[in-house]
């Protein structure tokens, strides 16, 4: 489905300096830098994947998508998505691709939002049996029937995105590129994105990657995980075998009766929140945990017991320390 082959990206930049006086001299004799966005970027992704493609602000992802969609045309390297290269098919790639980026709108500012889904429908050349099914299953999917009349300046920012999302499907798209689809919304408008990338996955098979600094999506949604810094492929796997590999602690929190002593055991780690809460963490590689459950049993008067896994923001903090980006 999306083949990237070593692709390279740079953009040449300007240096400012402070002071009108350097700032004139910058202005006649200007200093340029070359920055290296993406270096000898490669890798694969098949029809159907949910992947989550993260790194630090600069690392290269929205430029990497901004060429897989045919915005940017790369330096060196090549692409093939659905058999076509992105930057020199653009008018059949359009056709097959949708594209969400959470800081840009696609819909006209002072319309309403089903005149800009009409001007769509025009631009993709959109059947209009194939415009009404999708417009349907969008509006019901993400509740836009009382804002379809609505001038999309006056929406919420949640409903500014619900409607982003819908604008970027109403052609039935097999890729989807999800550039921070869920920044800034309430927790209601960001299930309802999550849950509805979900269905459109798991019905019609279309292949998504997702950029985003908020891991809970990454968690939600994503199946498989890459890690992009200083514009290059520095991890490509499995969400669950990264969780498997670097999660090497889990916590036991328990609530409990006032009466308790500290639990000595070795290699665990006992921290008392306060009189009734008590949190443990155990080393998975080295003990077991239900056993450590046992013990507790038999020194706590227990309440509550909750046996919880260290997040993806863990898991990418982690990477990034390793990876030192």
């Amino acid at each position: 489905m999306i083949h990237v082959d070593q692709l390279t990206k740079s953009f040449k930049v300007t240096k400012r300096q402070n002071g009108m006086r350097e700032t004139l001299k910058t202005f006649f004799k200007p200093q340029n830098e070359i920055i290296t966005a993406v270096k000898d970027l490669s890798f694969h992704i098949n029809p159907g994947e949910i992947v989550g493609y993260i790194g630090p602000n600069g690392a290269g992802k929205s430029t990497t998508i901004k060429m897989m969609c045919g915005i940017l045309v790369p330096d060196s390297g090549h692409c093939l998505i659905d058999g076509k290269v992105p930057w020199k098919d653009r008018v059949e790639h359009v056709k097959n691709i949708g594209a969400v980026f959470g800081q840009r709108s696609q819909l006209w500012w002072d319309v309403p939002v089903l005149e800009s889904f009409q001007m769509l429908k025009h631009i993709y050349k959109i059947e209009e049996r194939t415009y009404k099914s999708q417009l349907d299953l969008l509006t019901k999917a993400l509740d836009l029937k009382g804002i379809l009349t609505t001038p999309v300046r006056q929406l919420s920012l949640g409903q500014r995105m619900r409607c982003e999302v819908a604008a970027s499907l109403l052609h039935d798209p097999k890729i989807l590129f999800l550039d921070e689809p869920t920044i800034g919304l309430d927790a209601v408008s960001k299930l309802a994105v999550r849950h509805f990338i979900k269905t459109i996955n798991k019905e019609k098979n279309t292949s998504i990657i997702l950029t985003t600094h908020d891991m809970s999506d990454i968690d939600a949604l994503a199946n498989r995980m890459m890690l992009i810094g200083r514009g290059q492929l520095l991890l490509d796997g499995c969400i669950s075998d990264l969780k498997k590999t670097y999660f090497k602690t889990k916590k036991i929190i328990v609530d409990h009766g006032d009466h308790f002593e500290k639990l000595q055991l070795p290699g665990i780690t006992h921290e008392i929140e306060n009189k009734n809460r008590s949190i443990f963490s155990v080393p998975i590689q080295e003990k077991n945990v239900s056993e450590v459950i046992q013990n507790i049993a038999k020194n706590f008067d227990v309440i509550d017991l909750e046996v919880t896994n260290p997040d993806v923001e863990s898991l990418v903090i982690d990477l990034y320390r390793k990876y030192k980006i």
